[in-house]
């Protein structure tokens, strides 16, 4: 079982540690009353999003022995309009840099993280139309 503690810093700032002892600061916008000093909480599923989906891909390209050089990943997300303002939508677009990186195992690096191993977009999929693409930029 996973676990994170979630402690309050004052005004909006809340600092996250995980089970594995790391941690993160959580703050809201001057807008709302926090001073914008980390990330807001709907952020955070994004970059979970990118990140769980990202070690996917790595993993399995190289397990394919693609030389990868750099992997990026964009994440957007459209939230409804009325509260809880909930995600509807997200967008996720994998840009995979490499030298001679087969069409064939990007695409299916790709489609297993997003159908199969990605808990988070496991998670997430249940309550947002999530989409994704991806582009192959190969380099000398």
């Amino acid at each position: 079982m996973l676990k994170a503690k979630v402690k309050w810093a004052g005004g909006l700032q809340f600092v996250g540690q995980s089970g594995t002892g790391h941690a993160i600061v959580m703050d809201g916008s001057p807008d709302y009353g926090g001073e914008n000093t980390g990330m807001r909480p709907m952020e955070l599923l994004l970059v979970g999003l990118g990140g769980c989906s990202g070690m996917d891909i790595a993993s399995i390209l190289a397990k394919k022995k693609q030389d990868v050089r750099d992997i990026e990943i964009n994440i957007q997300g459209k939230q409804a309009e009325e509260y809880p303002k909930r995600f509807t939508e997200i967008e996720i677009e994998f840009i995979i840099k490499g030298k001679n990186l087969s069409e064939e195992a990007v695409k299916r690096a790709v489609q297993l993280s997003m159908e199969k191993y990605c808990s988070v977009k496991a998670t997430l999929e249940h309550s947002a139309k999530i989409i994704h693409s991806y582009k192959i930029v190969n380099v000398d």
